[in-house]
């Protein structure tokens, strides 16, 4: 899983898999699920970040993580 935030823009994406988005689905006024080819979601993708969610704070609970990169 990637997040990947675009401060030009305030948008927050979510990777969720590699696999190439096939549809979308707005749920929300700003945000939008990715799906694949089989249906299966691979992104979320999140407009005016900053008004949706902290993001500034990030906290991680009880994930079995291998390890984390900051870019």
């Amino acid at each position: 899983m990637k997040l990947a935030y675009d401060q030009k823009t305030d948008s927050l994406y979510i990777h969720l898999s590699a696999r190439p988005a096939a549809t979308l689905e707005e749920i929300s006024q700003g945000v939008v699920l990715d799906y694949d080819q089989n249906g299966v979601l691979v992104g979320i993708d999140v407009q005016r970040a900053s008004i949706h969610a902290d993001i500034k704070n990030l906290i991680v609970n009880n994930l079995p993580v291998g390890a984390i990169e900051a870019a």
